[in-house]
């Protein structure tokens, strides 16, 4: 038991290390290893396969009770204990599921548009209607949120921010870069949702400052079709 330890743990530790650690001689590990596998030690393998194939297809949702019942319908007889052991020894265990991030906050005491554009999703020109949305990326380094502004006559997204937090600034960058990039002269429809960022004073300022023609639209709060197109 103690070799088989050493063994699933040499990536993390040297042999020479645990050996030592554990008051064991590399003389008998490295006699014992080259030994050929017992039946359990191969019936493991087969079944650490199953368990991988298992977890695969279901995309590592199920924890131990579900794999083994997985096995029984494939025809597989093992305990639960024994699929648990193996499951946490081959880091197969079921993964947790994605936490959920609020990128629209609608709790607050800023104006809100009408509802202008109304699921009216085609678009005759460009530069006529603009839809803005805010969405997030899990990274290796935390959450980044990204604003797209895209336009509703080809879908191009016309301009984007990214940033760490979600404040007023991510939509300013973004409608900037829009306004610098498509230069609109026509009168132009901005259609968003109702969250703070949207609504928040900096970015009326800013967005009116940028095109003193521009429509506000919103969709209604709790509605994300309204904004199905973004």
């Amino acid at each position: 038991m103690i070799f088989r330890f050493m063994v699933e743990h040499q990536a993390r530790w040297s042999i020479e290390r645990m050996a030592r650690v554990l008051g064991l001689s590399t003389s008998g590990y490295y006699p014992w290893k080259r030994r050929e596998p017992s039946a359990r030690t191969s019936a493991n393998c087969a079944l650490v396969q199953e368990i991988r194939d298992i977890q695969k297809c279901h995309k590592r949702r199920y924890g131990s009770p579900r794999v083994q019942m997985e096995l029984n319908a494939r025809g597989i007889k093992a305990g639960r204990k024994r699929v648990a052991r193996l499951m946490r020894l081959n880091d197969l265990g079921c993964l947790p599921r994605k936490r959920f991030r609020v990128t629209t906050d609608s709790r607050h005491q800023e104006p809100v548009a009408e509802n202008i554009l109304n699921r009216q999703f085609d678009v005759a020109e460009p530069n006529t209607v603009w839809v803005s949305d805010i969405t997030y990326i899990p990274t290796t380094d935390g959450w980044l949120y990204l604003c797209v502004v895209i336009d509703l006559f080809d879908r191009m997204v016309v301009g984007w921010s990214m940033r760490t937090d979600m404040t007023s600034a991510i939509v300013i960058d973004a409608f900037a870069m829009a306004v610098l990039r498509r230069r609109p002269t026509v009168p132009l429809v901005f259609h968003s949702d109702p969250g703070i960022q949207y609504c928040a004073t900096a970015f009326r300022n800013a967005s009116l400052a940028a095109m003193p023609s521009l429509v506000r639209s919103m969709s209604r709060k709790g509605n994300c079709w309204d904004r199905a197109c973004a």
